[in-house]
């Protein structure tokens, strides 16, 4: 099978493609040097030259906070950028892999989010990428929404290294407790978008099995480094952020990947490999 990835050189790319070509595919791996997805001509030419046997769509933008103040570019990226790439997916009959984000939802629920729940985003974030879902159901037949929450990979910043970097010099931290979410590796992402493809079309919840708190999150990675930093709780109203966060987006992923406890330890003893 021949794979046209976009973003490859993100966070989840950087893992994505290589287990991708582990199982066999062959990857045409595109990122803003040879591909503008906001290009509509661009975007169509690519893969009507290249006639992949599937698109696995990863380039986005992802800076939740600053999506507030420049909803454009969110909106140019997320929506636009994705929208060109499901009509050129369209165009040749080909499925189409979306990676979106638990910001889908508003955070209201009290037990995990299904696929088939009502999504009511908080911030412009989460809005463009429902947006840019709604995009993919448009124009595809064929395709898969992986919706995935708290990323975190060897190849980003993320959450687990600011920690880290913030011990260092910090031997207290106040940590958000009342955000519950799913953290979620990007090798698990990744093998789990392997594992969608076996399933029918559909949108589905990719992400760390379990739940915690950003604070729960943070001892949890100071247990595992053996690390001894006091976490200590706070609210999201004593760490305000310029982006709204839901306080509850747990989802139900069926299953599809491991327990995030066990996914960061696997993490955590590669980084020092």
């Amino acid at each position: 099978m021949k794979v046209l990835v976009t973003g490859a050189n993100g966070m989840l790319g950087k893992d994505l493609c290589p287990i991708l070509e582990d199982a066999g595919m062959f990857v045409i791996e595109t990122d803003i040097n040879n591909l503008d997805i906001t290009d509509d001509e661009a975007a169509m030419s690519i893969i009507e030259q290249t006639h992949p046997d599937m698109v696995i769509h990863c380039a986005a933008y992802t800076n939740v906070d600053k999506a507030e103040e420049d909803y454009e570019t969110a909106e140019k990226i997320n929506i636009l950028g994705t929208e060109n790439i499901a009509k050129a997916c369209a165009k040749i009959d080909i499925p189409m892999v979306y990676i979106s984000t638990d910001y889908v939802f508003d955070g209201t629920k009290t037990t995990p989010y299904t696929p088939l729940d009502d999504t009511k985003p908080l911030n412009n974030y989460g809005l463009t990428k429902l947006r840019g879902e709604e995009m993919v159901k448009k124009y595809c037949e064929k395709y898969y929404i992986a919706r995935t929450s708290w990323l975190y990979g060897h190849h980003g910043k993320n959450f687990v290294e600011t920690m880290i970097n913030l011990s260092k010099t910090k031997k207290e931290l106040l940590v958000v407790d009342d955000q519950i979410g799913c953290p979620t590796w990007t090798v698990e992402l990744a093998n789990g978008i392997l594992h969608l493809l076996s399933k029918p079309f559909g949108t589905y919840h990719v992400c760390g099995s379990g739940s915690t708190s950003w604070c729960g999150f943070a001892k949890e990675i100071f247990k595992q480094t053996n690390i001894d930093v006091d976490v200590k709780p706070c609210t999201t109203d004593e760490f305000p952020r310029p982006a709204k966060r839901p306080h509850y987006s747990v989802m139900d992923n069926g299953g599809i990947c491991r327990n995030w406890q066990v996914a960061l330890h696997d993490y955590l003893a590669l980084r020092d490999v």
